[in-house]
């Protein structure tokens, strides 16, 4: 020791002698010592004086200011007067002490006695650890006065925190312990608090010092000093002084302070026995100002100090190598200690809390925490601290966390939350304990009291306001296959106690109840807050402000309505250093996982939760579960191993299979057995572990079999031991020790079994030996000791304990219970907290924002159930506010994720507590429900992007919102659209360019107080209650007024599918407002509009799918059956259609087609007069006015033009006439180009005019424009050429045109013909096939004068698709069923056709001539087969026309078909039938069947007819028209003159020049064939009666006999005329067998006739043979005549006509000539 001169010296050394000099008792005899001591050393220091002063008088150096330590002058070494210090400290003089501890904590605190020099009297030790051994002696207990206490702390203090002063180990221990015991021990409360404050500081210093000690070992900077406050040390002493001295004041005064209040408290607490007021939950405990208990009794006192004093619990442990340096040792011994001390037990009942026990406790948890939540980075990581924690702290944490001690109690939880804030990621499991047995089974416990469950909500606060922490508990226990479902665990029961269905302890007051709610509500919003902020990098808001205004702002705040999802000011602490990338790699079972896999492993973790259910429920079932999900093998083994290492399984449905008889389970059994490892383990620890696992089941047989096993699995594992002789014994002793444990410790056996019973009992069970007597002796008194049980596992504890505490009415009994249930709780905790206090499990720091999505999908149903239960049954607006909070973040967090369902399901409970969509009265609407509409409103703003079909159900409720909203502001029903009367007079007014719609209409009367929205065009604001009133009236606030507004102003900000989802929901809201039967609304119609005017400036691409959701609503709305709804329908459609077509439209793009085609629709569906006048005002307003900018648009105007065109209105017809009459006179003449792609529509359109029969003035107008489209392609080609086309639908499905077109792209050289000549031309024929005589008859003219004057420009094949147009004139199945339209059909249009085509091919005929004959002829045999006379005829004679017209051009082929088609025509029209007719094949004589015979003789005339007609035809084209009638007359006047002779004929006039004799004998044999029929008939007498009587032919016999002589006059004049050709030479021999056979065949005939009639028709064919056989050379007259000379002879016996005579005779004349019979005339 080193003293200083001067003034110092006496204040602090002399003075502080001669004070205990001075004390009276000092003079006392047995303190002799100390006087004596004291004596001497003021002697000896006035030595030092005197040379000091000398030393001074010498040098001139000033002593005004006391020396440094290290100055070595004149200094005084006073080591011998530490001395009379000591003395003094233990004597038993407290003022005494007083003195000497003062004097010593000075010296101390101004580093005049630093202790560094070895303790004389014992040299392992240095002077200091002596000096803090006398200090601390000086305490003895209870009975030391206060004074003395006070100065020991200060002075314990001062030598702690000094740094001129350094203490470890055991020293250090020392000084702890006793600031520690004078705590317990003393009675003043200022002792007290400054103990504690003092321990405190203590503890700052002690681990500040070994954090700052490692700093600077890594810092290199050795040299730096630390302090208590971290402040700078100064260069002298005296700052060192003045720190030290303020800390000590500081203490003092704190503690003064802190003991005043505690005495104004003290009665309050003393009545409360130690509980908290009901009505006010505690807090977490502070360390320096909290609650004090009361001082201890003596006894513990001395227990405690007996304890301390021993060392026993403080001494340090053989741990010194573990240290890098002695600060952590000392740092380590006092964590231990204060663990330690933790650990005690509080003696069983309710502990006194004025007990040393209870004063302990609390005093070691509040030190524990100051170290714990001020632990730095080498208390963090040391493993020899990490070891502490788990094995001490966390162990005396489960014991403690479920105290029944409510102080006791809340510290603990302060202590785990500052734990799982600086160590969860090396206290993984532990934390799950403590989460799993003491949290959660409080909080599930109703007999829990309010002050624990409060305990416990307020930690759970703090833990769920940390985003980390939230995250880190789903990803490390939920996602953890071998922990429990912490999170989803924990949410659940935040959500029973947020909605109130926990029970709660019978003294739980209403008050706490509710605050218990919000509290749970509170954790709730928390954890869904971390969740939006842990992936608030996914979100994208599409507002930069989510605010929905300042004044909405404003009002919100008023109503504490927290409108931002994060409105707590820390959000960004919640996530903070959520991402460090120390902590970035994530880890499984040493794995690095990704969001998936911790899913993948989440999903596994639930089938394995499944199966276990499963299987404790039915064994057999949840096995095959889990085999069947491939988690679990189906060998025994594997089910063995299942068994063993799952936890959470029924132990009791674990024995009773294990003990079936079954083969399977005998294996199962066998193996689980197996799988237990009894090496080196006495009998009595073995049967522990064997049963530990399940419960053994109550059958004997199932028993004996698990026993049976498990003596041969003893016996195999302990082989060399040579206690049982074989395995008979163990079996028998496991079953007797069975027998033991439940005798000795069932509560139902009154007599229990003796050791000399046990003993007894087990006599020769060994081989028929004894087991050793000791060895049964001590199973006997462990079994005794400690029962056989069950290992604990979670939540097994408290059995059915909690029921007994919760339903028990008396206040003692259910007290005692649940302290029962707290020390059953604690003891589970703490034995699980022992199991794993040395298991290290990998724990992953959650980095990902996936993980949200999983752990909202595990815990969105808590949520909602809390949520929508605290809106339904509370109206405080505390809970309204924390649920729509939640709400918001759930919707929030489900819309970042995507998960529609939920979404979905949070909206529909916001919009269903809105009470908007809802059956509730309008009464019933309170502040709560006008802030969840607020709340709705925000989701809209902030949420849209992701919304999706939830906007349904927000939209429904601004559309009920706007009710309500009239209903606040008085407005009578103006806003109703209609009424089930329609409208008259000046109730309509309509504004179409404002779309306004004012109507005065009737209101529905209402009776009763239960308004329903649907109710409130009735309702008036004054008659609604106050209340009601004010609820309403905040719905027309400007705020909300703006907020709602802001939602359609702010869909320009959604994106490309949220917007579509958005008016997809608006119109369905339209369509169910316009729906309601006597008042539909307008309002999301309106709305419609205007979204559509604000997002004008989307892209395409997006109001393409915009418009498809749109165009759908206006086609239903503008067909609505409320004229008024669907006018404005188009009105608002018309401006919309008007501002995107003034936007223009590039070449090639249909946007216009897309938005026209609702203008289409509703005229195609709507049949109201006024709307379909309206669609084509607006359309024909848009070609009037827009005419420039229209493109694809026309398809659809032209469209809406042809539904018009069909009206039965005239001023419809007129107008959609009159504008697509300027389309074609006007704009086809300057916009062709633009309007070229619906050139087809167009001249569809006016086909459609053409065929309306009501106005036969525009049919023909319509036509004139078709003809008019016709001159514009002719003059415009290029246009039609240009650009890739497409055919209109019903023309490619036609199938008219090539097979190129089947393609839909048109090749460039056919788009003329595709885009423009076919469309008219095909339009055209389907006038002629629709339209009245007259009009198809002009139409008839133009299409054929059309193909006559542009046909010039067709190609060839574009001509057979004409003619395949042309045909569709033909067509059957087009032709009308009534038979008089039918035959004036085929009379006037097919005729007209047939000559028409005819003018066409000739006037063409070198260019189509080939190409159509075949099809012209087809056609032709279909006309002559028709049942109508004058198309027949005109067909054949069609056919005469063309072959005339065309013969010399014709060639061979040609030739052939025509002559082909003639045979067929005499084929098909040959009337066979009237051969076979009788009456009996006659349908019945009905109306029907009279009418069937009727059309079959009319069928049977038209074939008569076509066959004479044929005749002539065939003679015509042979000879030419008129020659053989010319030829007949010459032939007859010649026969009447002999002298007379025949003018020459000119004969190659018709196309018997151009025919070869093959044609021409191919007609020859035609007209045979018809010649043979006609005679057959007519030789058939009887089959002409019966048709005579039928009716056939009228009242003459029916017979044909025209066609029986032409044909066979015409087949002569084409034989005669082959014969007499020279040309023809070659072919001669043919003829003249024909001619001879055919001369014969009628001259047999003829002279068979029997009437005259039938001879006289006769007469000039046989006039025109024998003048032919006249004409014949005298070499073929005589080559044929013999073959017909017999016959010639005998019509000399008929009376012939004189011309027959004549040529007789003429022929006789030159037989006689031919054969030289007469002389030749000369």
């Amino acid at each position: 020791m080193r003293i200083l001169s001067g003034d110092l010296s006496k204040m602090f050394i002399v003075k502080g002698l001669e004070k205990i000099l001075a004390d009276k008792e000092v003079k006392r005899s047995h303190l002799a010592q100390l006087r004596k001591a004291c004596e001497t050393a003021l002697e000896d220091i006035q030595e030092e004086l005197k040379h000091e002063e000398n030393e001074k008088s010498s040098n001139s150096t000033s002593a005004a200011l006391p020396l440094p330590r290290n100055y070595s002058a004149n200094v005084i070494n006073a080591e011998k007067h530490y001395l009379p210090f000591e003395l003094a400290c233990q004597c038993s003089v407290p003022r005494v002490v007083v003195i000497a501890l003062d004097c010593l904590q000075k010296l101390i605190a101004y580093g005049h006695l630093s202790g560094t020099s070895l303790d004389p009297h014992n040299p392992q030790r240095r002077l200091i650890d002596r000096v803090v051994a006398t200090i601390c002696a000086c305490f003895t207990g209870t009975p030391t006065e206060e004074s003395v206490q006070l100065q020991i702390i200060k002075a314990l203090l001062t030598v702690v925190t000094s740094q001129h002063v350094e203490i470890h180990e055991g020293t250090l221990l020392l000084a702890v312990r006793t600031c520690y015991n004078i705590y317990l021990a003393s009675k003043n409360l200022i002792n007290q608090t400054t103990a504690k404050a003092t321990l405190t500081q203590m503890l700052n210093v002690i681990f500040m010092r070994m954090e700052n000690q490692a700093i600077e070992e890594e810092a290199a900077f050795p040299n730096q000093e630390n302090n208590l406050e971290q402040a700078e040390v100064g260069e002298t002493k005296l700052e060192a002084i003045e720190i030290v001295s303020s800390i000590v004041d500081d203490i003092v005064a704190t503690a003064v302070n802190d003991a005043s209040a505690e005495k104004e408290v003290e009665g309050d607490t003393q009545s409360e026995g130690g509980q908290s007021n009901g009505g006010a939950p505690p807090s977490i405990i502070s360390v320096c100002s909290s609650s004090l208990p009361r001082v201890p009794s003596q006894d513990s006192v001395d227990t405690i100090g007996g304890t301390s004093s021993s060392g026993g619990d403080l001494e340090p442990i053989g741990t010194s190598n573990s240290f890098s340096h002695v600060l952590q040792k000392d740092a380590y011994l006092v964590f231990r200690s204060l663990c330690r001390l933790a650990m005690k037990p509080l003696p069983d009942g309710i502990p006194d809390p004025k007990s040393h026990e209870l004063r302990s406790k609390l005093l070691s948890l509040q030190l524990l925490l100051s170290v714990v939540q001020n632990a730095g980075p080498v208390f963090r990581e040391h493993p020899v601290f990490l070891s502490v924690v788990r094995q001490c702290l966390c162990v005396a944490l489960s014991r403690d966390g479920a105290s029944s001690v409510t102080e006791v109690a809340e510290l603990s939880l302060a202590l785990f939350l500052a734990l799982l804030n600086n160590f969860k990621a090396q206290l993984k499991k532990q934390i799950e304990v403590f989460f799993r047995e003491i949290f959660l089974n409080i909080l599930e416990n109703p007999g829990s009291t309010f002050d624990h469950h409060w305990l416990v909500m307020q930690a759970l606060t703090r833990i769920c306001a940390d985003a980390q922490s939230v995250v880190d508990l789903y990803v490390n226990y939920d996602c953890d296959l071998s922990a429990a479902n912490i999170f989803e665990r924990l949410v659940n029961v935040l959500s029973k106690i947020a909605q109130g269905r926990h029970v709660v302890d019978l003294r739980t007051t209403p008050i706490q109840e509710k605050a218990l709610r919000i509290k749970g509500l509170e954790c709730l919003v928390t954890i869904l807050k971390c969740m939006v902020e842990w992936s608030r990098e996914l979100y994208v808001n599409p507002n930069a402000q989510s605010n929905i205004g300042s004044s909405f702002t404003t009002s919100i705040s008023k109503n504490h309505y927290r409108y931002n999802v994060l409105s707590y000011t820390d959000a960004e602490k919640i996530k903070e250093n959520h991402t460090d990338e120390n902590e970035s790699q994530n880890y499984v079972n040493g794995t690095m996982t990704t969001p998936k896999q911790f899913e993948a492993i989440k999903q596994q973790k639930e089938i394995w939760e499944q199966g276990i259910v499963l299987f404790n429920r039915k064994s057999r079932r949840g096995l095959q579960y889990l085999q069947s999900q491939k988690l679990l093998g189906e060998e025994a083994v594997d089910v063995a191993r299942f068994l063993v290492t799952e936890e959470r399984l029924d132990k009791t449905v674990v024995g009773d299979f294990l003990g079936e008889p079954d083969k399977f389970n005998k294996e199962v059994m066998y193996a689980y057995v197996d799988l237990l490892d009894f090496n080196e383990k006495d009998f009595v620890s073995a049967l522990r572990h064997f049963l530990e696992g399940f419960r053994l089941p109550g059958e004997a047989q199932k028993i004996d079999r698990l026993m049976e096993k498990f003596a041969a699995r003893y016996c195999e594992c302990n082989s060399s031991l040579r206690l049982f002789a074989s395995a008979d014994a163990p079996y028998v002793l496991a079953y007797s020790i069975i027998m033991l444990t439940t005798d000795l410790h069932s509560p139902q056996v009154k007599n229990k079994m003796t050791k000399e019973q046990f003993i007894k009992n087990n006599r020769g069970i060994n081989d028929s030996k004894d087991l050793p007597e000791e060895y049964l002796s001590q199973i006997y008194d462990e079994i005794a000791g400690n029962e056989i049980k069950m290992k604990a596992h979670a939540s097994n504890a408290l059995g059915n304990k909690v029921s007994k505490s919760a339903g028990t009415a008396n206040e003692k009994k259910r007290r005692l219970l649940w302290n029962m249930e707290m020390e059953a709780l604690s003891s589970t905790a703490r034995q699980l907290m022992e199991s794993v206090s040395h298991v290290h499990s990998p724990f992953t720091s959650a980095t990902h924002s996936e993980h949200v999505r999983p752990m909202f999908k595990v815990a969105w149903t808590p949520f909602l159930a809390s949520f929508s239960v605290g809106l339904q049954d509370c109206d405080d607006l505390e809970v309204s506010t924390l649920c729509l909070d939640g709400i918001r973040c759930a919707i929030r967090i489900a819309c970042i994720f995507h998960m529609a369902l939920e979404r979905d399901a949070f909206i529909q409970a916001l919009a269903r507590f809105t009470l908007l969509t809802a059956n509730s009265p309008i009464t019933e609407i309170k502040t709560k429900n006008i802030d969840t509409i607020k709340t709705l409103i925000t989701v809209a703003h902030t949420d849209g992007n992701y919304l999706g079909h939830s906007w349904l159900d927000i939209l429904k409720c601004i559309s009920q919102l706007e009710l309500a909203q009239l209903i606040g502001t008085g407005v009578r029903p103006q806003f109703i659209t209609g009424t089930p009367t329609t409208p008259t007079g000046n109730n309509l007014n309509l504004n179409l360019g404002a779309m306004n719609l004012n109507l005065n209409l009737p209101g529905i009367s209402s009776s009763g107080n239960n308004l329903h929205l649907s109710d409130l065009p009735s309702v008036s604001i004054n008659s609604l209650e106050p209340s009601v009133k004010e609820s309403i009236g905040e719905t027309i606030s400007q705020s909300v007024v703006v907020a709602v507004d802001r939602i359609f102003t702010g869909s320009t900000r959604l994106d490309g599918n949220a917007i579509v989802d958005f008016v997809r929901a608006l119109c369905q809201i339209s369509l169910e407002e316009l729906a309601h039967s006597t008042q539909p609304r307008m309002f999301s119609l309106q709305k419609i509009v205007e979204i559509s005017y604000y997002n004008m400036g989307r892209i395409r691409l997006q109001w393409s799918r915009i418009w498809e959701v749109l165009g759908d609503h206006f086609n239903k709305v503008g067909t609505s059956s409320n004229e008024n709804i669907a006018f404005f329908a188009v009105d608002s459609l018309r401006q919309l259609a008007m501002k995107f077509i003034e936007k223009g439209e590039l070449a090639n793009f249909r946007f216009q087609k897309d938005f026209l085609r609702p203008f289409e629709h509703i005229m195609k569906r709507n049949r109201s007069p006024t709307i379909r006048d309206m669609v084509v005002r607006c359309v024909t307003q848009m070609v009037h006015s827009q005419s420039d900018n229209i493109k694809s648009g026309w398809k659809n105007i032209f469209c809406v033009f042809l539904l018009a065109a069909s009206d039965n209105d005239e001023a419809i017809v007129e107008l959609a006439f009159q504008t697509i009459n300027k389309i074609v006179t006007e704009l086809y003449v300057t916009n062709m180009a633009a309007m070229i792609d619906s050139f087809q529509d167009c001249v569809k359109c006016l086909s459609e005019f053409a065929c309306n029969p009501l106005f036969p003035d525009t049919n023909m107008e319509a036509i004139r424009l078709i003809r008019l489209c016709g001159r514009h392609v002719a003059d415009q080609p290029a246009l039609f050429r240009d650009g890739g086309a497409q055919l209109a639908d019903d023309m490619v499905n036609s199938q008219l045109t090539s097979a190129v077109t089947n393609l839909g792209l048109i090749p460039e050289e056919e788009r003329l013909w595709v885009r423009g000549w076919f469309p008219i031309l095909f339009e055209l024929s389907c006038i002629i096939g629709r339209c009245k005589l007259d009009v198809r008859t002009r139409a008839l003219t133009v299409l054929f004068e059309m193909a006559k004057q542009y046909g010039s420009t067709f190609r060839s094949h574009w001509w057979k698709d004409l003619f395949k147009v042309i045909f569709r004139i033909f067509n059957q199945s087009k032709l009308p069923d009534q038979l008089s339209e039918k035959s004036d059909w085929l009379t006037t249009t097919c005729n007209h056709a047939l000559y028409a085509m005819v003018d066409v091919i000739t006037q063409y005929f070198d260019l189509i001539g080939s190409l159509l004959i075949d099809d012209f002829i087809a056609q032709l045999l279909w006309c002559v087969t028709q049942e109508n006379e004058q198309l027949a005829r005109s067909g054949v004679n069609c056919l005469e026309n063309l072959v005339i017209s065309n013969g010399p051009k014709l060639g061979d082929a040609s030739w052939l078909r025509i002559c082909g088609c003639v045979d067929d025509i005499f084929h098909l029209t040959l009337p066979d039938a009237l051969l076979t007719w009788s009456p009996h094949s006659a349908p019945a004589e009905t109306d029907s069947g009279v009418k069937d015979t009727q059309r079959l003789f009319n069928g049977l005339l038209v074939q008569c007819q076509v066959q004479l007609e044929l005749i002539h035809t065939i003679d015509n084209i042979v000879f030419f028209p008129s020659t053989t009638r010319k030829e007949d007359a010459d032939l007859l006047a010649s026969a009447k003159s002999i002298s007379a002779s025949q003018r020459d004929l000119d004969l190659d006039q018709g196309m018997f020049q151009f025919m070869s004799t093959e044609h021409l004998l191919l007609m020859v044999d035609c007209l045979a064939k018809s010649h043979n029929f006609a005679r057959q008939f007519n030789t058939n007498s009887t089959q002409r009666n019966v048709l005579w009587k039928a009716g056939f032919r009228g009242p003459v016999r029916p017979n044909l006999l025209k066609q029986e002589t032409q044909s066979l006059a015409c087949a002569m004049r084409i034989l005669f005329r082959l014969y007499h050709d020279e040309g023809r030479q070659n072919e001669w021999g043919k003829v003249a067998d024909k001619l001879t056979h055919l001369g014969k065949d009628a001259l047999e005939y003829y002279v068979t006739l029997e009437t005259e009639s039938h001879r006289d028709a006769w007469s000039p064919l046989m006039l025109l043979f024998l003048w032919k056989i006249n004409q014949l050379t005298d070499e073929k007259f005589k080559t044929h005549v013999s073959w017909w000379h017999q016959l010639l002879c005998e019509l000399v016996s008929f009376e012939l006509k004189p011309e027959l005579r004549s040529l007789l005779r003429k022929i006789f004349l030159k037989v006689g000539q031919v054969f030289r019979v007469i002389a030749a005339a000369p």
